[in-house]
């Protein structure tokens, strides 16, 4: 399977074009938003493509070209503003989705936020946030699309551990990036995760093992 990695150069996408890139059985593309990413990317031996997800459906479409699926890891940074939020992991988020489907892909995978889908749980001080998720995710299991939602918990940059639980309705707790990367790449082609959103922490299971509880 070929895989367009979009905000590759976030630290979850890092890990993801990492994995992916020594995965036996993937291929990876990166899509990052400024050429001299790109051009790191190609120096570590990735595959790397420029497009902004605050150009045009078009634009995103013409990086996905030729690719099996789509995982979205982008997002604007807690430095940036609610309409930063807004373009990038709302909007960004919907125009990806429709170029997967302009360019005939159907699997997508979605990196949200824990409790995302569940209003009553969003976190108070970034609340712009736990909206753009909610709707963008809500957009995508709307769509066509052959979707996975992935609701990581505290994001830590720390060494994976391997261990992870899955849930509907997971308490908050914290997970390496690395071990969401793992997630990603376990879940892309186990049907047990097709059409199915998750809250993501640390737990006990192998990622293979963790899904197969869903």
């Amino acid at each position: 399977m070929k895989v367009l990695v979009v905000g590759a150069n976030g630290q979850i996408g890092q890990h993801t074009v990492l994995k992916l890139k020594e995965h036996a059985d993937h291929e990876v593309r990166a899509m990052v938003r400024k050429e001299e990413q790109a051009k790191q990317l190609r120096t570590e031996g990735a595959e790397a493509v420029v497009a902004d997800l605050e150009g045009s459906v078009d634009e995103i479409a013409e990086a996905a070209k030729g690719c099996d699926a789509i995982v979205f890891t982008a997002g604007s940074g807690g430095s940036t503003g609610a309409d930063k939020t807004l373009l990038v992991d709302l909007d960004g988020a919907v125009k990806t989705m429709e170029a997967a489907e302009k360019a005939g892909i159907d699997r997508f995978l979605m990196v949200s936020a824990i409790q995302a889908h569940n209003r009553d749980n969003w976190n108070e001080k970034i609340k712009h946030y736990f909206a753009a998720k909610h709707y963008a995710d809500r957009e995508l299991m709307r769509s066509g699309l052959n979707y996975t939602i992935l609701r990581p918990g505290g994001l830590l940059n720390e060494e994976g551990r391997g261990r992870v639980k899955v849930g509907e309705n997971l308490e908050r707790a914290s997970i390496p990036r690395e071990d969401v990367a793992d997630v990603i790449v376990a879940a892309l082609n186990d049907s047990n995760a097709y059409r199915k959103g998750f809250d993501l922490i640390t737990g006990e299971d192998a990622p293979a093992d963790a899904l197969k509880k869903l």
